[in-house]
């Protein structure tokens, strides 16, 4: 299994300083992928999950792929709809180009109304125009000439370049574990990549991913990520509360050890760790500690 971190471009550890070191730090430990969310805009009701400050992702995964020269650089997730499908397509491209390939496209559809009504996106529509744009993307990425007729967008008679170092494009990672999401990971996805399920529900999921590929005649299914929060637990320490519902990994090294080789024996491939801290420092050390007391007994 390979380890990620998200790094806190949202909510109370979202400060520059904080951002850059932890990506920096990430690839030190060993780290093998870092992780940024996307939330272009806070509606007041939703900043109690999200935090009042939101780094760009896109922008913040180019500065990692300045600073670090290894990990693989991911969204989880980022929101199909809130962009223009051909600007989108440049950025993943650009940044998968520049920083030698490590770029993975995480996607969702979103699911908070209120943003997406203030980006002019019409909520009901939202899961269409996932499909359509990831289309149009896979169009731009892979095409020499490329050209294409949907309902929100539309071109043809046109280059784009640079294309994107991984062929055919970065590997999309299908975010969400509702019935829309599960069909998509069937017909995008190189990977299913939920938050916090348990073992129980990341195998009804995946009976379901090949369920539908079979029915769409897709031969080699995807792959089994998860984003996780996590804490590594000292003697007599309680574990802080979760922004996200499901299931929270914690304990000490030894019961994270068990919890992880649970996921692993479901075929969990690839875990990006949420670790729950209260400041920069603290999330260094539960960096720390996952790196030298947690992953060297799973490998």
């Amino acid at each position: 299994m390979k380890f990620g971190v998200w790094i806190p471009t949202c909510r109370h550890l979202a400060t520059a300083e904080i951002i850059r070191r932890s990506a920096v730090r990430a690839e030190q430990l060993g780290y093998d992928s870092v992780w940024v969310s996307d939330h272009v805009v806070v509606p007041n009701a939703n900043i109690v999950n999200f935090g009042e400050t939101i780094f760009d992702p896109l922008v913040t995964l180019g500065m990692f792929a300045g600073a670090t020269s290894r990990v693989q650089l991911g969204t989880t997730v980022l929101i199909v709809p809130y962009r223009n499908a051909v600007v989108t397509a440049k950025m993943v491209s650009s940044l998968d180009a520049l920083s030698g390939g490590r770029g993975v496209l995480g996607i969702g559809s979103g699911w908070v109304a209120a943003a997406s009504a203030m980006l002019g996106v019409p909520c009901a529509g939202r899961g269409a125009m996932t499909d359509e744009h990831l289309e149009a993307r896979q169009e731009l990425w892979t095409s020499e000439a490329p050209s294409f007729a949907g309902k929100s967008t539309q071109f043809s008679g046109r280059r784009s370049e640079p294309k994107p170092v991984q062929k055919p494009h970065p590997p999309i990672w299908v975010g969400g574990h509702s019935r829309a999401a599960l069909r998509r990971t069937a017909q995008f996805g190189a990977a299913w990549h939920p938050i916090n399920r348990s073992p129980e529900e990341l195998r009804a999921g995946m009976d379901e991913i090949a369920r539908v590929c079979e029915a769409r005649g897709r031969e080699a299914p995807p792959a089994l990520t998860l984003r996780n929060d996590v804490r590594v637990v000292r003697p007599g320490e309680s574990v802080p509360k979760s922004s996200h519902g499901g299931r929270v990994i914690a304990g000490e090294p030894a019961r994270l050890v068990e919890q992880i080789a649970e996921l692993a024996d479901c075929g969990v491939e690839h875990l990006c760790l949420e670790f729950l801290s209260a400041d920069g420092r603290e999330l260094d050390e539960q960096m720390v500690l996952f790196a030298d007391r947690v992953r060297p007994k799973l490998v």
